[in-house]
């Protein structure tokens, strides 16, 4: 991602701009705001998350507060999954969907339980670029009489703590035990004697918390967990962190032209225990069908990186295309996310990219390419 030599007055920034101008980051235009791209590199960066722990400013996420009598009800016909399960302080990972069973975006609802006066109360975290659609979307097709829906998108700022010492970092700045906190489960806590939301989850394979605070405290956490060694990241490390963990992007891997069965997110559509919700009707048929593609993970047989948007070839043909692609920093060989046609889906199966004009090998494996340990012991 290039720094462009101007900065359009549309960008906005969010309330810890400044912080990476002071740390000399490397700014760029991503989704509407001016964000940090690396601070002192992306694979320094990336190195730091998988063995001890970095930080990120994604202030710029989409977040809608929803509280009402019914909120959990009044959601349950706009995703695929079941939140009628969730108990409260727990999360689920899902899908906005069209009616064609088009991924409109992924999200997180967390179930924060019942306030004082019997009413439910949640959030939803949703990506920048698609947060003006998400919200008319939502208000679309959300019973809003029952529910009292509030987007604070500007008006909190989010830092994503991640790595395998993160949660003892955060620890020594909260009271509430944090252990008993599990993969996907969030608390209201206090930091700096102000309110805080704390989740653990992250966009990097690693463990950690995202914490939700006000602008001021954000800033003042940011100085903290820098002054307790922990490293400044931008989304250039997001961004190799997260598809070594074969996490999708909007927009990338994902979008209205994939459905979940296309994109490997069958665990997110509770068949049985769901009703009726957008995009079932599609869903259900391309399930009896059969999908005809599927975005697989390939590792390439060489030093040869294949990018976003390069053709997968097969027996001299155009087969697939290339959705994400890196060197891994961590496993040091050149991954990539592709959809290919569902017979060569297989693990094993010998394909080729496209680049620059010539065929180079690479081979369908199991994803994710990376399980982190830490993680894997929240579950």
């Amino acid at each position: 991602m290039a720094n462009s030599p101007e900065t359009p007055a549309t960008l906005a920034r969010t309330p810890l701009y400044q912080l990476a101008v002071e740390q000399k980051a490397r700014l760029t235009a991503f989704s509407g705001w001016e964000m940090p791209v690396q601070f002192s590199g992306i694979t320094d960066e990336h190195k730091a998350v998988r063995t001890s722990a970095g930080m990120f400013d994604i202030s710029h996420m989409g977040k809608f507060g929803l509280i009402g009598e019914q909120v959990i009800e009044a959601l349950q016909p706009l995703v695929p999954s079941d939140l009628s399960r969730l108990q409260p302080g727990q999360a689920q990972y899902t899908v906005l969907l069209n009616e064609d069973g088009g991924i409109l975006d992924d999200i997180i609802f967390y179930y924060q339980g019942k306030n004082a006066a019997g009413e439910q109360r949640g959030i939803l975290i949703v990506n920048a670029a698609t947060r003006a659609r998400d919200k008319s979307w939502i208000f679309g097709n959300l019973e809003t009489a029952e529910v009292d829906f509030q987007d604070l998108s500007l008006e909190k700022a989010l830092i994503a703590l991640q790595g395998p010492k993160a949660t003892v970092i955060l620890q020594s700045l909260v009271a509430e035990d944090l252990s008993k906190i599990k993969a996907f489960g969030h608390l209201e806590a206090s930091i700096f004697g102000q309110p805080a939301f704390l989740a653990r989850t992250g966009y990097t394979g690693e463990d950690g918390f995202e914490i939700m605070v006000d602008p001021e405290v954000g800033v003042e956490l940011w100085r903290s967990l820098l002054s307790s060694g922990v490293v400044p990241c931008g989304l250039g490390a997001r961004d190799t962190l997260r598809l070594e963990a074969a996490m999708a992007l909007y927009g990338s891997d994902i979008d209205e032209t994939t459905t979940p069965l296309e994109a490997g997110l069958n665990w997110i559509i509770h068949w049985e225990t769901k009703g009726n919700f957008i995009g079932r009707a599609a869903l259900e048929k391309q399930k009896k069908l059969g999908i005809d593609r599927k975005l697989v993970g390939l590792v390439m047989q060489g030093k040869n990186i294949a990018r976003h948007g390069y053709p997968v070839i097969s027996g001299g043909e155009n087969v697939g295309i290339v959705t994400s692609g890196t060197r891994s920093v961590t496993l040091e060989q050149a991954i990539a996310l592709a959809y290919v046609p569902t017979p060569l889906s297989q693990i094993g199966q010998q394909l080729e990219v496209e680049i620059r004009g010539k065929n180079y090998p690479a081979v369908v494996v199991k994803k994710p390419f990376y399980r982190s340990a830490s993680r894997l012991a929240t579950s």
